[in-house]
């Protein structure tokens, strides 16, 4: 009994006394341990208003020996600090030269002042004046998509299928059913559809395209291709891309779409029955998109619309009259400029350095702060938009993703203009501009990467 009593108490005793403690377990390694303490926070510190000022004569003896043109032509340049305003560098800077792609600048100004940055653009479809008839009215958006809109995009965030749609979806709840023909209103803009000011081949190279209210893809025949030709009739490109919509969408309602776009004899009724509608992108994003890629066709638009939201015609010349009277209102003197377009591609625009660098100063630190909604278009060193291959080389590589800056190209212009903080915390803004330059000479373009470096790197005291 003792023999069988033994084993049978080792089997028991467990439920009694409890399980055996389990083994300790090994310390867990120190990058899998609760930190202690957080780690210092990442990133900028916030612009100190006490931060030294450059001194101007150091700023020079910085710049001056960069800004030399390759080959022949001259720089002005100007820069400023962007709280008091103090120029720090003045070469040539109150000089009229022609700008190149700077212009952009003064239109996004003027855009988002006369418009303002949430402003969105209408598509719209109203009743045409005949039985069976629909409209297809331009309302300033040239970004339209071919499909379903797309709110997270800019480019195709209003979409022609999904217009086409609801423009369905309305004609069916009228018991409309049959044959509809699709008619096009582009008389929001008036005047040549071709400014006068660019060069033909310019033209024929696809830099630019004849201005209407509406297009899709910026008036290119996609998306993803930038350069070549483009539509020459962006309104009726678009009303024939809505017609085929029209017909996939209306296909199971018993709605048909006649051959052919025509324009209307006479614009549409502003009380006119709206049958469907789709929104652009705000203001504020289609004007960081033209920065960005600087973008010709779009900032022709966006002088246009801003010429509207005035009262005033949607016209060249209009467009020009508006962007100097925004720029007027905020304090900067337009007296001296010649404007000849608002995008920059005609060799008739006359803007000085200083000019440029204050509406720099306006949009990054001045008063009215509807302007902020451009800071994100500025192109970013070696990162982004018309700079992301450039600052590469040992030369200009410490300004990477420190100068933010608009680009301007010509055949014998170029130009950037833009702002950095400094390696002391100061905030500066800049305008260089290089004009009767040597076409193609590549020193240009590295004379202004470097000089945008240098101020980066700037303790200049």
């Amino acid at each position: 009994m003792v023999a069988l009593a033994v084993p049978a108490a080792l089997v028991v005793a467990p439920g009694f006394i409890g399980p055996e403690a389990p083994a300790a377990r090994p310390a867990a390694p120190a990058w899998q341990q609760a930190p202690a303490t957080l780690s210092a926070r990442q990133g900028l510190s916030p612009l100190n208003e006490s931060a030294p000022v450059p001194v101007p004569s150091a700023v020079a003896a910085q710049l001056e020996p960069l800004l030399k043109a390759d080959g022949g032509g001259t720089f002005t340049g100007l820069v400023q600090d962007a709280l008091t305003g103090q120029i720090l560098f003045d070469r040539g800077g109150s000089d009229n030269r022609i700008p190149a792609s700077n212009m952009k600048l003064l239109t996004a100004v003027a855009a988002l002042r006369a418009l303002g940055p949430e402003h969105r653009f209408s598509t719209t479809v109203v009743a045409g004046p005949s039985a069976n008839q629909v409209v297809l009215r331009g309302g300033g958006d040239v970004l339209l998509g071919a499909g379903q809109s797309d709110p997270d995009q800019v480019m195709g965030h209003a979409g022609l299928a999904s217009l086409a749609a609801s423009t369905v979806a309305a004609l069916q709840e009228k018991g409309t059913t049959g044959e509809v023909t699709v008619l096009v209103d582009d008389s929001l803009f008036n005047g040549p559809a071709l400014n006068p000011a660019w060069e033909k081949g310019d033209v024929e190279a696809g830099e630019l395209a004849p201005l209407y209210p509406l297009a899709m893809n910026s008036a290119r025949f996609s998306a993803g291709v930038t350069t070549g030709p483009r539509p020459q009739d962006s309104a009726l490109t678009t009303a024939e891309a809505f017609a085929a919509q029209l017909e996939a969408a209306g296909a199971t309602a018993g709605i048909t779409v006649a051959d052919g776009v025509q324009r209307v004899t006479s614009p549409a009724a502003p009380q006119a029955s709206i049958l469907a509608e789709e929104q652009s992108a705000t203001v504020s994003q289609q004007v960081d998109l033209m920065l960005q890629t600087s973008d010709n066709y779009l900032a022709e638009v966006l002088g246009r619309m801003s010429a509207v939201a005035a009262g005033q015609p949607g016209s060249n010349d209009a467009a020009t009259a508006a962007v100097r009277a925004q720029l007027g209102e905020l304090g900067i003197p337009t007296d001296s400029m010649q404007l000849a377009d608002v995008c920059g591609l005609a060799l008739g625009n006359q803007v000085s350095a200083r000019q440029f660098a204050e509406v720099v100063r306006a949009i990054t630190s001045g008063t009215d702060t509807r302007l902020r909604a451009a800071l994100a278009g500025f192109p970013v060193a070696g990162l982004t938009g018309t700079l992301d291959a450039r600052y590469g080389d040992d030369s200009t590589a410490r300004g990477a993703g420190l100068v933010r800056a608009k680009t301007g190209t010509l055949n014998s212009v170029i130009a950037l203009s833009g702002y950095v903080v400094d390696a002391d915390g100061r905030l500066l803004v800049f305008s260089f501009i290089g004009n009767g330059l040597a076409p193609g000479a590549a020193g240009n373009k590295e004379a202004l990467d470097r000089a945008a470096t240098a101020l980066a790197a700037c303790g200049c005291r």
